[in-house]
């Protein structure tokens, strides 16, 4: 019976076919989501003002939060490629 691959070996697989540029798209990516693995955690930590807590999910500064990750990987990504540029230049 043959043995089937597990997601982590497939992801492997498919990262080996993948370009520089690419690969580091996905790394922005994979920077979101521990960013907002990071933000979750804090949430949910217990906060003892209320105020405060009651704030800090409002989807106001929830859209912030994700749009300041947004704008952090997307400056990034510009200075890479400006690196990458001068680079072969």
């Amino acid at each position: 019976m043959a043995k089937r691959i597990t997601e982590r070996q497939r992801l492997a697989l498919k990262l080996e076919h993948l370009s520089d540029t690419e690969i580091n798209e996905v790394l922005d990516y994979i920077s979101i989501m521990e960013a907002m693995r990071r933000a979750a955690s804090l949430a949910s930590a217990p906060i003892d003002d209320d105020l405060i807590s009651m704030l800090a999910e409002t989807p106001e500064n929830l859209r912030a939060r994700q749009a300041f990750e947004w704008e952090s990987v997307r400056r990034r990504a510009e200075r890479r490629e400006a690196m990458s540029y001068h680079a072969r230049v």
